[in-house]
């Protein structure tokens, strides 16, 4: 990840996570100077959530580029790799936001919302939603940022809440039913994707989450694959692969220095292993990508 630029805002150095609270814009204001190309790029501390409302282009997500088809709403949590080339007839506009701020008021209000802001998406929305519900909150949330009456910054982080709650209806990620079972759940999975990021490079068994956790190995599996749909090892790997493939798209090392940076002795079983999870090899995805990801 070392040669994927930290932005606070696009073309902007990082500054600290708490520097400021929110940030509304519209997409042409930064798009336009930049010839409607928003090269791949990640913020450590910020959530960005847009809402295209017409106008058409391309989004990278990690590793995956998706077409942008109006009206809808891309959702990108922090430290997420991310990128665009808008059409020039573009009209939306992004909000950028501090995640930990955003998850510590979820988590005293709607628990619930926390996975909403944790998983980067793209959300088609129907024009009658967008226009009857979605843009009253955005106007509100850019008449917040743009003033300085007194309590703005906290209005505009409670519009964000409410914007929020829209989205989860979106994606039917709150359920009514449940909830305490369900959020201390949430609250596990999230803590589990925390710990295999921090030392998946390690190649830990699946036991020493489970302790990290609080639980048998056997409980944590039971969590995955009734919440998830997936095993703990699951996780394990798609966070080792993506890893992985942003090592072989961003870093410019050799696939030798990429398998040893993740924990590899071995390139060869490196290939394999990737090849066993993805279908292709290393050198196979890395060409692809950089031929089919590229939004230059």
């Amino acid at each position: 990840m070392r040669n994927i630029p930290n932005y606070d805002l696009y073309g902007e150095s990082a500054r600290p996570p708490w520097y400021d609270a929110f940030n509304f814009e519209w997409i042409v204001e930064r798009s336009r100077p930049n010839a409607w190309h928003i090269a791949a790029h990640r913020h450590d501390a910020l959530l960005q959530i847009l809402y295209i409302r017409s106008g058409s282009g391309h989004v990278l997500i990690e590793s995956e580029k998706l077409a942008i088809e109006a009206p809808c709403l891309i959702l990108l949590p922090a430290q997420t790799v991310h990128g665009f080339v808008f059409s020039p007839e573009i009209d939306g506009l992004v909000i950028t936001a501090a995640q930990r701020a955003l998850e510590s008021i979820s988590k005293a209000v709607s628990p619930g919302l926390v996975p909403v802001l944790q998983r980067p998406a793209l959300i088609p929305v129907r024009s009658a939603i967008g226009e009857r519900t979605l843009m009253p909150l955005f106007g509100l949330l850019e008449q917040e940022f743009r003033g300085s009456a007194r309590g703005h910054i906290a209005a505009g982080m409670s519009l964000m809440i409410a914007l929020f709650v829209q989205v989860a209806r979106l994606t039917d990620a709150v359920s009514s039913t449940g909830a305490t079972v369900n959020d201390r759940r949430a609250a596990q999975i999230k803590r589990l994707r925390e710990l295999i990021a921090a030392h998946v490079r390690e190649h830990l068994p699946i036991d020493f989450y489970a302790e990290k956790l609080g639980v048998t190995a056997a409980q944590l599996g039971r969590i995955c694959r009734e919440e998830l749909g997936h095993s703990p090892l699951s996780l394990v790997n798609d966070q080792l692969i993506r890893e992985a493939q942003r090592d072989l798209v961003y870093s410019g090392s050799s696939i030798k220095q990429i398998a040893h940076a993740l924990g590899f002795e071995d390139a060869a079983y490196f290939s394999r292993y990737f090849r066993k999870q993805t279908g292709v090899t290393p050198k196979e995805f890395q060409a692809a990508a950089h031929r089919d990801l590229s939004i230059n």
